[in-house]
């Protein structure tokens, strides 16, 4: 898969974390986010959906059948964080606020620590915006990069050559074990606890999964459409696991759907982003994620991508795809100012970071066959100070929605 998350992190790492303590971990009423679903299975898409917004629908739903999957989850995702509310105004009303043991309270806090340990190794810049959040987002956004990782790793690292349907199929029923309260290692039992104590619904999960299938059977993409779903699949879904923990700014006027639309177009870009940075790097692993029917129109085949030589058609071509992804980072950008304030940071500084690949790969005249485009350490230190100044100014109205009378 374009955009590989670094080496694997072992599944059975501190295997004294034995079953039965790692059951105990997390609260016996793990069940209330689940039940969230009943609510959001009535849940169903309208074409109707966000009609003010033209350029927005544009942009992160294109065309297809493709649109009305994500944005089916979209909708949900969204349904979710609108019941949390109506749940701690009952918790508020009922006393239903248990405290945790102490021995539970240690042993999640050594699984959320390693967790950020982990996050700190191999993704610094945006370990260091985390830093910011409160200490339960932090934590709950280190859980959730980890198994990001650990699942893209089954495709794209050391062992990817031995992984098998099979073995996709055995992560998946970890995670639904994980939502069940019943974590496997200790790594689980961070992700265990956070889905406890926030509305992250377990779809996206299961999406990125089936996006770590594809990678395993299909190498080409006929069409945009097909690109669109992939791109949701393996990086789209991490805005929808993070939006409900980093929160909505409590002053923003935006609908909660159209956050977690920018927040899947942000990952979609970053995604595009890499797919273009990669190109050289895939096709010598006989991989193309380039639509196919786009190729064909530029006057372009398989066997110039892996022939690797830049023609004016290729930068011609690249200059488009360069575009669409441009649009995806501007309409994510609406998003990340309806954040919470404490959550803004690390996410403005990875957009600005992953937007700067897209410069290099321009800088590069477009070769992205034999040179990697990469953002250098000097221009990622510069971004921090922008991307700081960024996150403390609050541009609800870009997403705001229409006044009623």
């Amino acid at each position: 898969m374009a955009g590989a998350m670094l080496r694997v992190i072992c599944p059975t790492e501190n295997a004294s974390f034995a079953a039965p303590t790692l059951f105990s971990l997390v609260p016996k009423n793990g069940s209330q986010v689940r039940g969230y679903s009943t609510v959001c299975s009535r849940l169903k898409f309208s074409t109707g959906v966000s009609a003010a917004a033209s350029l927005s629908s544009l942009v992160a739903n294109p065309p297809g059948s493709s649109e009305k999957k994500v944005y089916e989850v979209v909708l949900k995702q969204a349904a979710l964080v609108k019941e949390q509310k109506k749940e701690k105004i009952l918790d508020v009303i009922t006393g239903n606020d248990q405290a945790e043991s102490m021995t539970r309270g240690d042993l999640l806090n050594g699984a959320y620590n390693r967790c950020g340990e982990v996050c700190a190794e191999y993704a610094k810049t945006f370990y260091l915006g985390t830093l910011l959040m409160t200490p339960e987002r932090r934590r709950a956004v280190w859980a959730i990069y980890v198994w990001c990782r650990r699942t893209d790793e089954l495709v794209d690292g050391p062992n990817a050559s031995h992984i098998t349907p099979k073995a996709l199929d055995r992560w998946e029923q970890k995670l639904n074990d994980l939502f069940e309260g019943r974590p496997y290692d200790m790594y689980d039992a961070a992700l265990s606890d956070t889905v406890t104590k926030y509305p992250v619904d377990i779809q996206p999960f299961k999406d990125m999964i089936k996006g770590m299938r594809m990678d395993l059977k299909k190498s080409r993409y006929k069409d945009f459409d097909e690109l669109y779903l992939y791109c949701y699949y393996v990086a789209g879904t991490v805005g929808l696991m993070s939006v409900p923990v980093m929160g909505i700014a409590p002053e923003s006027k935006a609908s909660t759907e159209s956050v977690y639309n920018a927040a899947l177009a942000l990952g979609i870009a970053n995604q595009l982003t890499n797919i273009l940075r990669d190109v050289g790097e895939d096709a010598r692993r006989g991989r193309i994620y380039l639509p196919q029917d786009e190729l064909a129109q530029a006057g372009l085949s398989d066997e110039d991508i892996f022939k690797g030589k830049v023609t004016d058609k290729w930068r011609s071509f690249m200059k488009g795809q360069i575009k669409r992804a441009r649009m995806f980072f501007d309409e994510a950008e609406k998003g990340v100012a309806e954040l919470s304030a404490a959550s803004r940071w690390p996410v403005w500084a990875s957009l600005l970071l992953y937007k700067q690949i897209l410069d290099s790969i321009e800088v590069n005249d477009y070769d992205n066959f034999t040179k990697r485009a990469y953002v250098g350490k000097a221009k990622k230190f510069a971004s921090l100070p922008i991307a700081y100044g960024r996150a403390l100014m609050h541009g609800s109205s870009k997403l705001a929605e229409p006044a009623r009378s």
